[in-house]
């Protein structure tokens, strides 16, 4: 028998707002990623998505969501946001601001409203899986619902 995992914050905000989605627990590596989950899940990682957490040069927060398999351009995202310059956020202030330890960060239920921008070619994916909220939890879920729900703005960053 399995036991059932307590609902995090995300999967409470997935629900509340309508969110069609499925829970995919795997083995969580350290430093493992989104290969390490794609991997377990038997998944493209082009699928999988990541939520980083970064900064302007003011220290205001965003959260970029990106392919497993891609990087972001941090010189392109501040073009196309119109700032100097975009920084990850040090592992504790990313945590501070998201509510989530790294590993485990998720878009969905942020301990204060972020903005999000999405990279523009996961909107074109069938299906994706994104963090559920905690580590070695993915949820299975249609990406247009990153727009309805975190009215997240696409942007063209990858690398």
């Amino acid at each position: 028998m399995v036991a059932s995992v307590p609902a995090t914050p995300a999967i409470h905000f997935l629900r509340k707002h309508g969110v069609t989605f499925r829970e995919h627990p795997y083995a969580y590596e350290d430093h493992g990623g989104t290969r390490v989950s794609s991997r377990a899940l038997g998944v493209d990682e082009h699928a999988v998505v990541k939520t980083l957490v970064m900064q302007d040069e003011t220290r205001q927060p965003l959260l970029v969501l990106m392919h497993g398999d891609r990087e972001v351009s941090t010189k392109q995202l501040a073009r196309q946001l119109a700032c100097k310059t975009i920084e990850p956020c040090a592992p504790d202030v990313a945590q501070r601001h998201t509510g989530y330890a790294v590993g485990g960060t998720s878009p969905f239920g942020t301990r204060k409203p972020l903005r999000v921008f999405v990279e523009r070619s996961i909107l074109d994916l069938a299906g994706i899986y994104i963090n559920g909220g905690r580590r070695g939890l993915l949820v299975g879920l249609d990406p247009r619902e990153l727009m309805r729900v975190l009215e997240a703005r696409p942007v063209d960053v990858a690398i």
